[in-house]
């Protein structure tokens, strides 16, 4: 109960100082709000525009969903391919790895032109980020299976489905989760770059629409809530992840 508390009590108060330590910079330095606004300036923004804030965040929720869904189902499918085959690993595990050296920034472009102002471009972009850490640690992850199980299940003459789904999956879960995580948490970043450039609704839309109209406390506005939102959704696996693999944190039972 205390270290729980602790988890949760520690980052609060750091937060809170953080936005203490803020708040009184830009009062003893006479910060013109234009530059940079107050905490307090932006939360009062966050709630008097909380239904422009919403509607704009909803729309980014919905690309950020559709776009982890896609790399989740192709990222898996991937993985499983790559374990399953030493010629498809040769050909494509290096291509997925080169293909991270490109900005995301050079390709948005690209999508926009291809898959045009709505949805999709962003739904793509968001995959293109999200994809990358689910296929190499699902892929480490069936790799790391216990050898002395598998040395069993081979002497016990178990079929390559078995060993596949009642070793390597159970196995490689926290392994899954683990890049669903990371790919989670920067599906936001893949969500606001397509919407940056080019987008008609959107968080980052508005990040853009709010800037030119020199908006400042806007933008910070849709900061924070881009970050909730992230916040919101590594949260969400979190609990998942608890779920589906208790083990990993104690909750197992002999």
């Amino acid at each position: 109960m205390k270290t729980r508390f602790a988890h949760i009590a520690l980052p609060v108060a750091l937060l809170v100082i953080l936005g203490l330590s803020w708040e009184a910079s830009v009062h003893f330095f006479e910060i013109p709000s234009y530059i940079l606004p107050g905490p307090w300036a932006i939360l009062k923004v966050m709630w008097q525009r909380m239904d422009l804030l919403a509607a704009h965040g909803v729309v980014t929720l919905i690309e950020i969903g559709l776009g982890f869904w896609l790399a989740l189902v192709v990222g898996l499918t991937l993985a499983v391919l790559i374990h399953s085959s030493r010629i498809i690993e040769r050909s494509f595990l290096p291509l997925i790895i080169s293909s991270q050296t490109i900005p995301v920034f050079a390709i948005a472009p690209l999508l926009i032109l291809w898959f045009g102002y709505g949805i999709g471009s962003k739904v793509v972009m968001t995959a293109i980020i999200v994809f990358f850490p689910i296929v190499v640690n699902t892929v480490e992850g069936l790799k790391a299976a216990d050898p002395d199980t598998l040395a069993l299940l081979k002497i016990l003459e178990a079929s390559p489905g078995q060993v596949f789904f009642k070793v390597r999956v159970p196995q490689s879960l926290p392994f899954v989760f683990s890049g669903i995580k990371i790919g989670v948490a920067v599906s936001v970043i893949g969500a606001v770059i397509g919407e940056w450039v080019g987008a008609r609704e959107g968080l980052g839309y508005l990040m853009i629409h709010a800037n030119a109209q020199l908006q400042v406390d806007l933008v910070f506005a849709s900061i924070f809530y881009l970050s909730i939102l992230g916040m919101g959704l590594y949260g969400l696996v979190a609990v998942v992840e608890r779920l589906l693999v208790p083990w990993r944190h104690g909750g197992g039972s002999d």
